[in-house]
């Protein structure tokens, strides 16, 4: 029997904060929407505090401490990448260059030699 991946909100409290979440940055877009009278940084203030009074509960959940934690290993696992030199970079560079070249000279070949076969000496036609 296969295992089940799919991680999902367990407790009261995540989905709680999950739909808080969500119910403020819902929040924060209609609030500029019914702000339309006011002036343009009030309502850029008041879609901001949504969005971090989001991100705040998003953070606070458990879903998004797996979140973050995801995320710092995914840095950790960025740093250990050992990066090509520039001089690699630009032979490879030059190398897919080349190779892009050689297929469209081929592909053009191709594409005359059928062209000629089917419509010159097949059928007869002059393009």
């Amino acid at each position: 029997m296969a295992q089940n991946d799919i991680q999902t909100v367990s407790t009261g409290q995540d989905k709680l904060m999950l739909v808080l979440a969500v119910a403020f940055a819902i929040g924060g877009a209609v609030a500029y929407q019914i702000l339309s009278a006011e002036d343009f940084f009030v309502r850029l203030g008041v879609v901001l505090l949504g969005v971090v009074l989001a991100v705040g509960s998003f953070l606070l959940s458990q879903t998004g401490k797996r979140f973050v934690g995801f995320a710092k290993d995914s840095v950790n696992e960025a740093k250990r990448v050992v990066w090509p030199t520039r001089k690699e970079g630009t032979q490879m560079t030059g190398v897919v260059f080349v190779f892009v070249l050689v297929m469209s000279v081929y592909l053009l070949l191709v594409d005359k030699t059928l062209e000629w076969v089917f419509y010159d000496l097949i059928l007869g036609w002059t393009i």
